[in-house]
């Protein structure tokens, strides 16, 4: 009887977990009680009592989905901590993102996933990237997006843009390089400011007030020939809004510190100028703003100090420095330059912590045992004395055997940070690995080569290193009871939607992507699938693919944790010569550190916006950095007009197969009516254009030969033609592969 007993509690516990409920049947059911209890509000207990969410797995998924709900203001949280519905409005506030065929989408902030599509006829007065007032249409049975149109445009944030110059004799029109900004601009013959045909010129957009008609504006700049390598990547960066030059005021500012430290800053912070501190960064930098010190201590464990440049000692909030910096948000890394945050005086010189100088620096300073658990930590001002500055490849070296003096603690940071990188892993980081390109170039700015940037072990090194830090000073102000308001990094969990397409897609390619019952994915099965993929061809665009299904990663007060690093806290604070939210997380840290009784007042509102402001910027370089690489690669295959490459097919249309060429990392269209050897129909279902009288086959994962048609680097855009048919009309899945590679490996085979 007791074994009978047993083994029915066992089928309840069973059948239980099978009714557990859905995120989106929970969302669905916290929207309808709420919205038909519309004057009510409720406790989130009496919530989840009444929809009988009463398991505690069940409980936990309710809490997750009523915050996003909150987040994305479909609930509105009012006194007493009830929840009530929240009515949503006709008229909206948005940034407007602009697609270079006419049409757009206003994102809402803290509704990513919802934003409103506008089109072309009711785009209004509004330009690419302005804050707009949208009015909202009804939404239609059945349509996933809702349309609206401008009413006003709130912000004008694009006030400036840079294009080719054509003068037109009394007037002349200036055509944006960026193509999201699909009106050229009109220029009087009295604003040409000394520009002449096929310039490449900054131009204001002072008025624009006439839908019908085009923006006008004033040459402000004459960049040079458009025909210049060098014109054409700062023209590209520009495009994007980055600031080049610095204001006078900035400079001025930036000459009158010091080269030397005072002597009061000796005497009120930690010395460890006695410490063995080294440095590791690219060969090519000069802005070294972190370095490690790593020794052995009595008791077995190993201390390790974390030390960053104290950039916010130089930078005071409200000096021209601080106001230059936070406009600019980031450091930029073109392909052929970098355009720092701060003046040369403190990124190259007063704040790189350079070898052989003693710097300023704010360190965390953590006490571990050898299998690289935290014992301790503290975070101080500290006085460094870097004793060596590594490139990465000579760390390489160190890592691998070669000798130096400071072997030992070089090895001993390698051992500590391959086991944090384990203990990441296995707490649900997803490894993404993706392939970095690197271009060189002559000294005109002509690309010549292009390769793959090796990852190396001492790039990992630094980077677990950089992270333990990160998440130690989110979780010092995080964990607090009554936390102050504080910039973290936070990454949001994949949307459904986007994870079931990127199922859907590694299908194609023979690949299984386990989900979850809520339809979202666990970062395991995003991490074996990753695994997986390694060393094929289709690698490096399953893993783009998989990133692009991924929430960005932004900057806010309101934590949410790192789904991607699997981190409940994390912050920026290891690179404040290059991120201004690193610079505002070392100034509060200051602030809430202090020995006071009362910690001073922190404006949570002005903070939030200032990590929008910086979240924004972050795109604009990312976008302007990328766009750089693609440019410089668009170039080089310019020169390689005719030849042949090997690619992989990474995705289908109905209008052609883009194929991304292993050499150069760079992908190409093959345009369905170059195609002559057949007439091709599209199969949606399976990402497939078929030969309706051969049978041959296009799809993802197939590994082909193309010759280059055609490369233009204005709009970036490579066009190609197949010289051979796709290998058997069948994706190469992995239990194919395993079977050619054992015949490889037999006996025989290849004689």
């Amino acid at each position: 009887m007791a074994r009978r007993k047993k083994s029915t509690q066992k089928k309840t516990k069973t059948a239980r977990k099978k009714r557990l409920p859905t995120r989106p049947q929970i969302r669905r059911a916290i929207l309808s009680l709420l919205r038909n209890n519309a004057h009510k509000a409720f406790r989130p207990k009496e919530l989840a009592k009444l929809l009988d969410l009463r398991d505690y797995e069940a409980y936990q998924r309710f809490w997750e989905v009523l915050s996003e709900l909150e987040h994305q203001h479909l609930v509105a949280r009012v006194k007493g901590g009830r929840y009530t519905y929240e009515r949503r409005p006709y008229r909206v506030e948005g940034i407007l993102r602009v697609h270079p065929q006419g049409y757009g989408f206003v994102e809402i902030e803290g509704q990513e996933d919802e934003d409103i599509y506008i089109s072309e006829a009711h785009m209004g007065t509004a330009l690419d990237g302005d804050r707009v007032l949208v009015g909202l249409a009804a939404p239609a049975r059945g349509d996933r997006r809702r349309e609206g149109e401008v009413l006003k445009v709130l912000e004008r944030r694009r006030k400036q843009a840079v294009g080719t110059f054509y003068p037109r004799g009394a007037y002349a029109f200036v055509v944006p390089d960026d193509p999201r900004l699909t009106r050229d601009i009109y220029v009087p013959r009295e604003a040409f400011n000394g520009a002449r045909a096929g310039d490449k010129v900054v131009v204001s957009i002072d008025r624009f007030d006439d839908p019908k008609a085009s923006p006008e504006g004033r040459v402000l700049e004459v960049l040079g020939p458009a025909s210049d390598p060098r014109v054409q990547v700062l023209a590209l960066a520009l495009s994007k809004d980055v600031r080049t030059g610095f204001p006078e005021a900035a400079l001025k500012e930036a000459e009158r510190i010091p080269d030397t430290i005072p002597e009061r800053e000796y005497r009120r912070r930690l010395d460890l100028r006695d410490r063995a501190v080294f440095t590791i960064d690219p060969s090519d930098a000069k802005d070294f703003d972190d370095a490690l010190h790593l020794r052995r201590l009595p008791n077995g464990h190993i201390e390790v100090g974390v030390h960053i440049a104290d950039v916010s000692y130089y930078v005071r909030p409200g000096s021209a420095l601080d106001e230059e910096a936070y406009q600019r948000g980031t450091s930029v890394y073109l392909v052929d330059r970098v355009i720092p945050m701060l003046p040369e005086k403190l990124s190259n010189q007063v704040c790189s912590l350079r070898p052989g100088e003693d710097k300023l620096t704010y360190s965390v300073l953590m006490e571990l045992t050898p299998s690289a658990r935290v014992v301790r930590y503290q975070i101080r001002e500290t006085v460094i004395h870097s004793r060596q500055r590594f490139t990465y490849e000579e760390a390489q070296a160190i890592i691998d055997g070669a000798d130096h003096p400071l072997a030992e603690p070089v090895r001993l940071a390698h051992e500590l940070a391959q086991k944090l990188r384990k203990a990441r892993m296995e707490a649900g980081a997803i490894d993404f690995d993706l392939p970095e390109v690197k271009v060189e170039l002559d000294e005109a700015g002509n690309p010549i080569r292009i390769y793959r940037k090796e990852r190396l072990a001492a790039h990992q090194l630094i980077e677990e290193f950089m992270l333990l830090a990160n998440r130690l000073v989110a979780e010092t102000i995080g964990k607090r009871t009554e936390a102050p308001p504080f910039v973290y990094r936070i990454h949001d969990r994949p949307d459904a939607e986007k994870i079931r397409q990127l199922a859907q897609y590694v299908r194609v390619f023979g690949y299984h992507l386990e989900l979850t019952e809520d339809g979202t994915v666990s970062s395991k099965a995003l991490n074996e699938l990753l695994q997986h993929v390694k060393g094929t061809p289709e690698e490096p665009v399953i893993e783009e693919a998989a990133l692009r299904a991924m929430a960005k990663a932004r900057y806010s007060t309101q934590n949410i944790g790192h789904y991607g690093l699997a981190f409940d806290f994390y912050t920026h604070f290891t690179s404040p010569i290059r991120r201004y939210p690193d610079l505002m997380v070392h100034r509060l840290l200051k602030q809430y550190l202090k020995k006071a009784e009362k910690a001073p007042v922190v404006d949570a509102d002005e903070l939030e916006a200032r990590c929008r402001h910086c979240s924004e910027r972050e795109r604009a370089a990312e976008e302007a950095e990328r766009d750089s690489v693609r440019f410089k690669q668009v170039q080089y295959m310019q020169q390689h007009v005719g030849e042949r490459f090997r690619g992989v097919v990474s995705s289908v249309t109905n209008f052609g197969v883009f194929v991304e060429l292993e050499d150069v990392l760079v992908e190409g269209l093959v345009h369905v009516r170059d195609m002559g050897d057949d007439y091709y129909e599209y199969d949606e279902r399976r990402y497939t254009l078929r030969g309706m009288y051969s049978g041959k086959r296009y799809r993802p994962g197939d590994v082909v030969e193309v010759v280059v048609v055609r490369a233009d680097p204005a709009t970036r855009q490579i066009d190609l033609r197949f010289v051979e048919p796709a290998t058997d009309g069948e994706a190469p899945t992995p239990r194919r592969r395993r079977r050619r590679r054992k015949r490889a490996q037999a006996p025989g085979a290849g004689r």
